[in-house]
């Protein structure tokens, strides 16, 4: 019953997903603090020291700030799937549910630099997909990694993503080295930019390299699980899994577009996984960006399985846990 609420595509969906959305940021702005724990604040990348200058050290700003990046997270995912419709069906359960992932781990609910790289992300996919059928040298590429050597100026471990635009390439176009060489030069663009800042304002231009370093090979601060956490990561791991058979059963059923965007999301999420269990400066923050594969990956079961007693009790599972540890987090 309660999966219903959220299938749809109206204005009662939207609120509700807003609604939800509060309940379950509301432990974090009741219960605002700052994090100097992990790699990524006590030497920060960039965009993202320049972002904690701006933000300062009230942890509400922090919070806010964090709470409007997940609602533009919640419409750009939704949009994607409404210009590209690989779900085939219009409805903002992707939304619901990559903001039920936001909840999942309340100490990550604060000022990070994640939750600014997911929007890079995002676009980036998008860019990426936009290359469909594209005569002659299509620049999404070159956009796209862009997007991802910016967002690593927030977060630094999303320059393993740029995966994401040489699969891309290789599934969306016919060997085009043009467009794979002007995507490393996109890559670049950000860095370089960077340097020459660096370099006009007097700074050591050998930092950059030595922070990029630090930020992806340092190891970040222990992530204490507690029962319910594991409870909902082994709960969330079996609805992955359980989607992840489902969608592969009835992936050369689907439109040739939608079979390559959904390529492309599990790409992502393979991407997401490797860095968590390969880096020692990767944590659960990670959730922020692999939510946005999972999040899809997830609509399109609860959306098409036939058998709807087990999406719904997935679903709703998901929900308590999700409200659960908002309650146990203000304790």
């Amino acid at each position: 019953m309660l999966l219903r609420f959220f299938r749809g595509a109206g204005p009662g969906e939207i609120l509700l997903i807003f609604l939800t959305c509060i309940g379950v940021w509301m432990s974090a702005f009741i219960n605002p603090h700052l994090s100097a724990s992990f790699q990524y604040d006590t030497n920060p990348m960039p965009l993202y020291g320049l972002l904690k200058h701006i933000i300062g050290e009230n942890a509400l700003y922090g919070v806010v700030f964090s709470f409007v990046l997940v609602l533009m997270m919640s419409f750009l995912i939704v949009n994607f799937n409404t210009s590209h419709f690989f779900i085939n069906e219009r409805t903002f359960l992707p939304a619901a549910i990559y903001v039920l992932l936001t909840g999942l781990f309340p100490h990550y609910q604060l000022l990070n630099p994640v939750l600014p790289a997911s929007l890079f992300l995002m676009i980036a996919i998008r860019r990426i997909m936009d290359a469909y059928r594209k005569s002659g040298t299509a620049f999404n590429f070159f956009d796209a990694s862009i997007l991802i050597g910016t967002g690593s100026l927030f977060y630094a471990n999303l320059v393993w993503f740029e995966v994401l635009v040489i699969v891309g390439i290789a599934i969306l176009r016919t060997g085009n080295i043009k467009e794979l060489i002007i995507s490393i030069i996109g890559f670049a663009t950000p860095a370089l930019l960077t340097l020459g800042i660096y370099y006009a304002a007097g700074k050591d231009i050998f930092s950059l390299p030595e922070l990029l370093n630090y930020n992806l090979f340092a190891r970040t601060g222990e992530y204490y699980f507690s029962r319910l956490a594991i409870i909902g990561l082994f709960l969330l791991g079996l609805m992955i899994l359980v989607s992840l058979i489902h969608l592969l059963s009835l992936i050369n059923n689907k439109k040739i577009k939608s079979r390559k965007t959904f390529t492309e999301l599990i790409w992502a999420l393979v991407v997401s996984f490797v860095v968590y269990f390969a880096l020692p400066s990767a944590s659960v923050e990670l959730i922020w960006l692999a939510g946005i594969p999972i999040s899809y990956i997830l609509a399109h079961y609860f959306i098409f399985s036939r058998k709807k007693l087990f999406p719904e009790l997935f679903f709703a599972a998901l929900f308590i846990i999700i409200v659960l540890m908002q309650i146990w987090y203000l304790k």
